[in-house]
């Protein structure tokens, strides 16, 4: 009489099958090893360093006191860099023939005859150069900073009066604590690295469904939970796998480890339960892909929302894959820990939760069917 079976030991049987197709599947075992030695390198080929300052060129005349008083203790953010000439300000700015090295943003050039005129009441004009890439708010705060200085030396107050101010920053405030482009772009890289995984896996549920070898596995004394199970595994294993290189090549484990462990485990479960909705539904490799291609665009959004400023809308948030991205922003590049990402991965969580269970349902409805 044969021994019994253990369900763990048909499970692995099971796994250990899927991971041979799945080497055989040269498609997406090429576009695993590219993707991660792709987005390995265009990290480390981004910008490490986050430049707040923003030179301002002028060209002026006996006002190096007055420069001083009007910028006072306001001058965070800017630096000012004096020009002999208004021809070597326009070639700082790049108007010449040649390009200078560091072209400046901002130019103010004054006339020799400034403050006499000025200080006569008699009108003057002060050249401002900005480049077209510079925010209309520091063009508009530039040409304020000529007026104010005009009124200062003419004697006369401003037309208006100075309203009391109270600034509310809309989001985080993270002034002179700004983080490199590609700290945010991290979460991108894990996100496109448990997604390619979606694909896999729904390719490999899809052509077993297709090809009808989930009746041959079926046979006892496997059953539908072991083979349901090892989907799972093996989908969560993967994916788990492929963020965690990922992730180490790109050095983000410098900060709280295991809170991005956490965070990318319950990420490849979230992508695995998606891949299994995929893989279900696909009636072929086109149809498949597609379904993947559903998944994979509203994944992404949260991750390419970090890499502009503000606050997320509501509908970004509410996306499955906003608390990984938010975790892992804030553990690799703020040193966030388990306090500030709880409720993060609370919700990343009860998305894994709905995701898996119902690509367990959707695949163990399609497997019943056969």
């Amino acid at each position: 009489m044969n021994a019994q079976v253990s369900r763990p030991a048909v499970i692995w049987a099971i796994i250990r099958k899927d991971l041979l197709e799945f080497s055989r599947e040269r498609f997406f075992v090429v576009i695993t090893a590219i993707g991660i030695l792709f987005y390995g390198a265009a990290f480390w080929l981004l910008p490490s360093s986050v430049d707040e300052s923003f030179t301002v060129g002028i060209r002026q005349t006996g006002m190096d006191d007055i420069f001083a008083a009007a910028m006072g203790g306001q001058s965070a953010g800017l630096a000012f860099v004096q020009f002999e000439s208004v021809a070597a300000l326009e070639a700082a700015l790049g108007m010449g023939g040649a390009e200078p090295d560091e072209p400046l943003g901002i130019g103010l050039a004054f006339p020799d005859d400034f403050l006499q005129r000025v200080a006569a009441g008699q009108p003057s004009t002060v050249r401002v150069y900005v480049d077209a890439n510079v925010p209309t708010e520091l063009q508009r705060a530039m040409a304020s900073f000529v007026r104010e200085i005009a009124y200062a030396l003419s004697g006369n107050p401003l037309p208006v009066a100075d309203p009391g101010r109270e600034v509310i920053v809309l989001g985080e405030d993270r002034v002179g604590d700004q983080v490199p482009f590609r700290e945010k772009i991290r979460p991108l890289f894990a996100v496109l690295a448990l997604v390619i995984e979606t694909f896999a896996l729904s390719s490999l549920v899809a052509a077993e469904i297709q090809a009808r070898t989930v009746t041959a596995v079926l046979v006892s004394p496997s059953r539908v939970s072991d083979f349901l199970a090892a989907k799972g595994i093996l989908g969560t294993g993967m994916a788990f796998a492929q963020a965690v290189l990922l992730l180490l090549i790109i050095g983000s484990f410098a900060n709280q480890p295991l809170i991005l462990l956490c965070a990318l485990l319950l990420g490849a479960v979230l992508v695995t339960g998606f891949g299994l909705i995929a893989g279900s539904a696909g009636k072929d490799f086109i149809e498949t892909l597609f379904y993947g291609m559903a998944f994979m665009i509203p994944l992404m959004i949260p991750a390419i929302a970090v890499l502009f400023p503000g606050t997320s809308a509501t509908w970004v948030r509410v996306l499955p894959s906003y608390g990984l991205v938010q975790t892992v922003v804030q553990a690799s590049a703020y040193n966030a820990g388990w306090p500030d990402v709880l409720p993060h991965l609370g919700t990343l969580l009860a998305w894994c939760l709905a995701a898996f269970a119902v690509g367990w349902f959707v695949l163990k409805r399609k497997v019943e069917t056969l």
